[in-house]
């Protein structure tokens, strides 16, 4: 009886010690494994049975189920069903956000040839048409990777002003 006893206790206790942390995915994927650090916009982790350190970005994570049984929420799910939800769209400007994220297209917002519009809004109608436009894809983030704007004579031979921006679409 003791035996079974202190088998059973061994067992117990090797589960318990033996669980992983979970990393719960926005897309429904779950890693299993050790989280090492949880940064601002980062999640470090090794998965279960290796040793090299991985990194997701949290907008790719809702929650982190530590081994502890201690539920961490991450992020909350971005919904986009169409160009209507264009203000869902989170624009990204470092690469290492993008962790655990799907690549999509590349996208581009402009303002017209013709802006006679102040510096200001020229950005924001071309911020405006590049989320519509990765909206339109079904898409809830882009990784900026061009954002220009020229202004007077050098711009165009009208004189006004134009805004352009270009990135890349990426979902869960």
């Amino acid at each position: 009886m003791k035996k079974l006893l202190s088998v059973l206790v061994l067992l117990c206790a090797g589960i318990a010690f033996g669980q992983s942390d979970q990393i719960m995915k926005h897309n429904g994927e779950t890693i299993k494994g050790k989280v090492v650090k949880v940064e601002e916009f980062t999640i470090t982790f090794i998965y279960e049975g290796e040793e090299a350190e991985y990194t997701v970005g949290k907008y790719a994570v809702e929650k982190i189920v530590h081994k502890s049984g201690r539920v961490e929420e991450v992020s909350e799910k971005i919904v986009v069903r169409n160009k209507k939800d264009w203000e869902n769209v989170v624009i990204l400007e470092d690469k290492s956000y993008i962790a655990g994220l799907k690549k999509g297209k590349q996208v581009r917002g402009k303002t017209g040839l013709i802006n006679f519009q102040t510096g200001n809004t020229g950005d924001k109608k071309a911020e405006k048409k590049l989320k519509m436009a990765a909206a339109e894809l079904g898409h809830q983030f882009i990784l900026l990777t061009a954002d220009k704007a020229t202004v007077g004579a050098n711009s165009n031979a009208l004189g006004g002003s134009q805004n352009i921006k270009k990135g890349i679409s990426y979902k869960y």
